[in-house]
């Protein structure tokens, strides 16, 4: 890879990251989640090895998944309560689906049986 697209990559992941933090809404979060899942798919599949793409389509797939979770959980969230700021989410079931959306990008148990496969990839 060449190391100018390596610097773009890494500083994208920076960028997307430094944005999920500091968003007090929830378009601004869910923007820099999606910046960093595009930030680290190059990365995954800098190798041009059949694995490494199969790893990199997996990683897509539930990172995408579970961005549609984190937007429809802020959406039932404005629906019931009527804000958009992170810091009101106080509908319990936007509260439930939001904890498993993050449990799905994190790779935490119980939906964790896709991290090993792209870690292998």
């Amino acid at each position: 890879m060449n190391p100018r697209a390596k610097l773009i990559f890494i500083t994208s992941l920076l960028l997307g990251t430094t944005i999920t933090i500091s968003s007090s809404h929830w378009i601004m979060a869910w923007a820099g989640l999606e910046i960093n899942t595009l930030a680290v798919l190059p990365l995954i599949s800098k190798s041009h090895h059949p694995r490494a793409i199969e790893a990199a389509t997996k990683y897509f797939l539930v990172q995408a998944a579970a961005s549609t979770l984190v937007l429809f959980s802020s959406m039932t969230n404005a629906w019931f309560t009527g804000q958009w700021d992170i810091t009101q989410l106080t509908h319990p079931p936007s509260s439930l689906i939001l904890t498993a959306a993050v449990a799905i990008k994190l790779g935490l148990v119980p939906f964790h049986f896709w991290f090993p496969e792209v870690l292998q990839g």
